[in-house]
């Protein structure tokens, strides 16, 4: 990603840190909305759920220019979601329910770099968290 995109991205973001209620309100709407099925994936409290999913996309965007510094932390929460049920199918409708999350929070304005930005970032994300939940699938199935 270049310094352009980076900064799209953190500006963006800045909405959803002013709002994160709202914000994890309308990524799991969305995403339950997209696959019904990984609402039973989702066992504690909703909005101590929301809290966690603002705090790690704050790690995320603050880390775009350092990823390697993340990868660390992104494939043992990969791991722990592959024990909760979530398949890699499920990273395509998170994404889309994150761009969703983003464009309300901007009031549907998206500008089309940013989402490009958003897009960027969010597969380089989800090809390591599936990388990790593949390996994690194979190193428990061969125990």
């Amino acid at each position: 990603m270049d310094p352009r995109q980076v900064d799209l991205i953190r500006d963006s973001f800045v909405r959803v840190l002013l709002a994160p209620e709202r914000a994890a309100s309308l990524f799991y709407d969305r995403l339950f909305e997209l696959a019904p099925d990984t609402r039973p994936l989702f066992r504690r409290d909703m909005a101590d759920q929301g809290i966690r999913l603002v705090d790690a996309l704050a790690r995320i965007v603050t880390a775009l220019t350092r990823f390697e510094e993340v990868r660390p932390e992104l494939c043992r929460l990969a791991a722990r979601h592959v024990g909760y049920g979530v398949q890699d199918y499920h990273y395509a409708v998170a994404g889309k329910a994150l761009l969703h999350m983003v464009s309300e929070l901007s009031d549907g304005a998206l500008d089309p770099a940013t989402r490009n930005a958003w897009l960027m970032a969010y597969a380089v994300v989800s090809d390591a968290m599936i990388d990790a939940s593949r390996e994690a699938r194979a190193l428990s199935s061969a125990a």
